[in-house]
């Protein structure tokens, strides 16, 4: 992935009360969900954007109405070497995102695995595993919308999701097959 000549972003420090304990966490999770970086406890980084700006201002006064506090600043690095170590945080957290994503392929693959050792060929187990594969399209799709550095695993994440895909796709010509054996001919009736 490219890089600008100077990138920027978008720095938030907030301090909100403890109490409740569900406030922070959830203004945590909304943070991560968005792709933030955490330099430190109540400071994080995204990559400038518009989507962005409108976002940390939403939670700017979110922090306000929970009596905390926040500061949103734009941020550019002195040197290259502060860009890289900003970048290479990103980078890891979304490969460990990609990772936990390649561990639930493992466990697709296990599963039409073990139904394909059983000759478990049904409707009712494809339906089922075709819902976990959209599931898996859905999580990957996330995981590279906040991908804005090209995080290592992202190609061996798309390469087994699509090995997960093929996988699918012959469990379901054997469950057909075996469906239509089990009708039987026209001549059995």
């Amino acid at each position: 992935m490219t890089r600008m000549a100077t990138e920027t972003w978008f720095l938030l420090t907030y301090k909100v009360p403890t109490d409740p304990p569900r406030r922070r966490v959830a203004l945590w999770r909304k943070l991560k969900s968005m792709g933030a970086v955490y330099l430190q406890n109540g400071v994080c980084l995204l990559p400038k954007t518009d989507e962005h700006l409108r976002a940390l201002k939403i939670l700017e006064n979110e922090i306000a109405a929970m009596a905390g506090e926040a500061v949103l600043l734009e941020s550019v690095p002195l040197d290259p070497g502060q860009t890289d170590k900003v970048i290479a945080r990103f980078r890891a957290d979304r490969d460990e995102e990609y990772r936990e994503f390649l561990g639930r392929c493992a466990d697709f693959e296990a599963e039409i695995a073990k139904e394909t050792a059983d000759q478990h060929f049904t409707y009712a187990e494809l339906e089922e595993n075709d819902e976990d594969l959209k599931k898996l399209r859905t999580w990957l799709e996330k995981i590279r919308r906040l991908d804005f550095y090209g995080a290592t695993l992202a190609g061996e994440a798309a390469t087994r999701l699509s090995g997960c895909e093929v996988l699918l796709d012959t469990y379901a010509h054997q469950v057909f097959a075996a469906q239509d054996e089990n009708r039987g001919s026209p001549d059995d009736l």
